[in-house]
């Protein structure tokens, strides 16, 4: 790997032997960064980020907000410590503490019944849930210029997701915070990119592990086949 390039993937071997890092110990006992150590190349971006981080302004409370709820999803036990909070109750806890209380879900249309539950959970907390569904307004993907042959199911109506319309029913809505509940890859990223409200994610759809994408990384099966075949294996799958 060119030293140019960034990859803070390579120090996951050192943190699994050592237990630290050049970026997770203190200075005087941290082991000496890597060549491809990003903050070797980009040390002013740290620099400036973090000084931003410290500042009055909207990311450094959501951050200071984060690492707050961070602590709290940890208890100690005698001399170790062990995680006690879900993602669940971390989104809580955050949206507490930072005084939010109407709640956007933009959630999948397959995911209604995990949504309807979220929104009892969320409801008992004393936040007000507002669940909108991907597929809004029930437009056929032939209106959107999708091709029959991408379809699920070709040769009839197939509803499209709408995640512009998504976003701007939570900004008409005047949501404090949104949270995505199973959307497609690519559907999430265009909600986020228009909701005005910060967006957190609850739920990434996995069709196949069950809403659990890390399995595949951590599962022998899928990490060795994805390393020895192409997902795309020519140029005719890639789309305009």
């Amino acid at each position: 790997m060119a030293d140019h390039q960034s990859s803070c993937a390579n120090c996951g071997a050192s943190l699994l032997k050592t237990g630290k890092t050049a970026c997770y110990a203190p200075p005087e006992s941290a082991p000496p960064r890597p060549p491809h150590c990003p903050v070797l190349r980009y040390g002013e971006v740290v620099e400036d980020a973090s000084q931003s981080l410290a500042g009055d302004g909207p990311d450094a409370r959501m951050t200071r907000v984060a690492a707050q709820v961070e602590g709290m999803g940890y208890e100690r036990c005698g001399g170790s410590v062990r995680a006690r909070w879900t993602r669940v109750e971390d989104t809580i806890a955050f949206a507490g503490l930072m005084g939010w209380r109407k709640i956007g879900i933009a959630t999948c249309i397959g995911l209604l019944d995990e949504t309807a539950k979220l929104t009892a959970i969320l409801e008992a907390q004393g936040l007000e849930p507002i669940s909108v569904c991907c597929k809004n307004g029930g437009v056929d993907k032939a209106a959107l210029g999708i091709p029959d042959a991408h379809k699920i199911r070709p040769g009839g109506f197939e509803a499209a997701c709408n995640p512009i319309a998504q976003a701007e029913i939570c900004n008409r809505l005047g949501t404090d915070m949104n949270v995505i509940v199973g959307l497609c890859v690519g559907h999430d990223m265009v909600f986020t990119r228009h909701s005005r409200a910060p967006v957190t994610t609850l739920v990434v759809k996995d069709r196949v592990t069950g809403h659990n994408p890390v399995a595949v990384l951590n599962g022998q099966h899928y990490y060795r086949r994805l390393r020895r075949e192409r997902v795309l294996p020519g140029e005719g799958e890639r789309s305009g």
